[in-house]
Order: C-alpha cells, then structure tokens, then sequence
C-alpha cells in the first residue's frame, strides 16, 4: 500500500511541477493581435479605487449616526492613549524582563507620534 501512495506523491509533484511551465512568453505580438489598453486607470484588486469614484463617497459628513459618535469618542481615545497607555509603555521599558516588554513592544513605542 505504502508504495501506491509514494507513486501516486510522486505523480501528483510531476503534474503540479509542470502543469503551468512553458518556454514560450505570451505577448500581443506573438499572437498577431493588437494590444488594447485598458478601459480603466484603476486596478479591480486596488479596494480604494471605487472610493474616490463613487458617488456616495462624496455625500455629506452627517449621512450616518454613528460618525458623530466617533467624533465624540476621538478624544477620549487620545486621552486614554496619553494618560494610561503611554505611561504603561514607560513602566514596561524600565524593567523589561519583568513585565514581558518586548523588542517589538519598543519599536511600536518608537514609531507613536
């Protein structure tokens, strides 16, 4: 049984390894056909593109409830961020074996504005 599968493994690499391999490059040229530039600056992967075409994006800054509430939040978010997360950061620092502050703990600190 075991050397059915090692044959069937080794079929299954075989495939995957050249199932895609070519020596040839596909170009316009090499087809004879025409190239076409295309019909759109943005890329369909880039999820920002419609962002900035779409109508609703330039609608009013009150069309949803729950921006006000983010603007109230803002900043007491910034005041927690000062006054207790910051200074948590600063413990840590001070004795880093103690509190499990990491190298990556202090690049982050570094990187705050």
């Amino acid at each position: 049984m075991k050397p059915t599968w090692t044959v069937i493994g080794i079929m299954m690499l075989a495939l995957v390894a050249t199932g895609c391999s070519t020596m040839r490059q596909q170009t316009a040229e090499s087809d004879g056909r025409e190239y076409m530039p295309p019909t759109s600056i943005y890329n369909i992967l880039d999820s920002t593109a419609l962002v900035y075409s779409s109508p609703a994006a330039g609608s009013a800054i009150s069309d949803h409830p729950l921006r006000w509430v983010g603007f109230i939040l803002h900043p007491i978010g910034h005041a927690f961020d000062y006054g207790i997360n910051r200074p948590m950061y600063t413990l840590g620092g001070t004795s880093p074996y103690l509190h499990g502050y990491t190298a990556e703990d202090s690049m982050l600190d570094a990187q705050r504005q």
